[in-house]
């Protein structure tokens, strides 16, 4: 007994140490850049001050539209909605009941520690003026500059700040989109960590690519509402963190079945409802884009649902609550780029092909030898990487006069356009991931021990039970 209490008093002492460093370095980066970036910023805007207005002085007048602003303001809600409650009890229901709190907290706590960080710097880093097509620069760095004016590019009917608002929410939403690739093994305290390093080195330079100015957008990109930006880059991480993590104690043999699906319907139809806000409300208005992007999402999730569940009632014997589910964010997901460019039909196709090529993807994850949890890789990779595809077969400018024509439209180099788009977002995740799993590991250890793995992530890293 004294053994144990000593062993216990260790690991306790052990803990503390851990998180204490974890929470000190976290302190350091954000006081670094308070210091570093926001007292040159101020000082540069005094510079310009004179230059800015007779710029001001030139260009046209924007006027914010109260319907534009309370659209996007709405959409916000919606998309913070999809991250918690939505992804969180979707996952939390998938895992066993050991473990439902720590995957709660995975979502709860990234979309806290990111939306800290975009406020900080990865708003000006992803949005911020470009820098050689590969970053955004450090003007905007705590929301110096963000201010109530509309943006000309970033919604000139809008606020600045509800622009970078609706934006944070993206931000949160594809890291925790990760959490379910290494669910019930990770530490809390590298999760912390990961989730940082992630959100400033992976997502920041992979949304200035696209859509804060640089490069891919420059070349003619399109992912609508993020097909790349989220779905890639998420699903080709996630691939890296099963990999790199290894399998859950016991994969194989040990009963792992989902402990709780009702929770994980109320997640679907969370993230369903949510997903109006993520894809309408990118087009930035109370208006006929966001009309019909809005058709174009619901029209895909209901064919993605239907398909995945007639696949696995053809393939399995029986149609599943988890299959119909799954097949409705499938659905989602791959229609999320092409959703501002497509009319109804288009996303009806890419529904089918996302409930197909998604439940295989699933199918086949046993084949290739890795333990994805929760199906991060075959739902959000998969379906990012045809969604993005898709767009340059289908994308209209009937739809979308900003946007431009697909392969079936007469425009076959946008598909090639979307291809480069494709495997330079992958190719960077999965390097960068893997780059970042390296170092986290080095500091503060990935993975949880055997033995608090087998006690489960609620009371091994916070003490907490969720059924009594």
């Amino acid at each position: 007994m004294v053994i144990d209490q000593e062993r216990d008093g260790s690991r306790k002492r052990t803990y503390q140490r851990t998180f204490l460093s974890v929470g000190l370095s976290i302190a350091a980066l954000l006081v670094g850049v308070m210091a570093a970036f926001i007292g040159p910023v101020s000082a540069q805007d005094s510079a310009v001050a004179p230059v800015e207005a007779v710029a001001a002085a030139a260009a046209p007048v924007l006027k914010i539209d109260t319907g534009d602003t309370a659209w996007v303001l709405m959409s916000t809600a919606m998309v913070l909605l999809m991250t918690m409650p939505g992804l969180a009890l979707f996952y939390g229901g998938l895992v066993r009941s050991k473990n439902i709190l720590g995957t709660i907290m995975q979502s709860l706590v990234i979309l806290c520690l990111v939306s800290l960080l975009w406020i900080l710097v990865g708003y000006s880093l992803a949005f911020g003026p470009d820098k050689g097509g590969v970053i955004g620069g450090l003007e905007w760095a705590g929301l110096s500059g963000v201010g109530s004016e509309p943006h000309p590019v970033y919604g000139p009917t809008i606020p600045h700040q509800v622009f970078m608002l609706f934006q944070l929410m993206f931000a949160a939403i594809t890291p925790a989109l990760i959490t379910g690739a290494f669910a019930e093994r990770m530490k809390f305290s590298a999760l912390l960590l990961f989730a940082a390093l992630w959100s400033l080195l992976i997502y920041s330079p992979v949304a200035h690519w696209i859509w804060g100015g640089g490069w891919l957008g420059k070349m003619g990109a399109l992912d609508f509402a993020g097909g790349a930006v989220v779905h890639i880059s998420s699903g080709a991480s996630a691939l890296v963190c099963a990999i790199v993590m290894g399998k859950r104690k016991g994969h194989g043999a040990d009963y792992m079945a989902p402990h709780n699906l009702p929770f994980t319907l109320l997640g679907t139809g969370l993230l369903w409802f949510g997903w109006f806000g993520f894809n309408a409300g990118s087009a930035l208005g109370a208006n006929g884009l966001a009309g019909s992007t809005f058709l174009a999402t619901h029209a895909a999730a209901v064919t993605g649902a239907l398909v995945w569940m007639g696949v696995e009632w053809a393939h399995r014997g029986r149609p599943t609550v988890l299959g119909l589910a799954s097949g409705a964010v499938a659905g989602l997901a791959t229609v999320t780029p092409a959703s501002g460019y497509i009319g109804p039909f288009p996303a009806i196709i890419i529904g089918v092909f996302a409930g197909f090529l998604c439940y295989f993807a699933v199918v086949w994850k046993g084949r290739m030898g890795y333990d994805d949890s929760l199906d991060v890789v075959g739902i959000h990779g998969v379906g990012g990487v045809f969604g993005i595809l898709a767009t340059g077969l289908f994308a209209s400018k009937a739809i979308n006069a900003a946007g431009a024509d697909g392969l079936f439209f007469g425009n076959a180099g946008q598909l090639g356009i979307q291809a480069v788009m494709v495997g330079a977002v992958a190719l960077f995740s999965v390097i960068g991931t893997w780059i970042i799993l390296k170092v986290v590991n080095a500091v503060v250890g990935l993975r949880v021990s055997p033995e608090d793995e087998s006690t489960g992530l609620d009371l091994s890293q916070h003490n907490e039970r969720a059924y009594s």
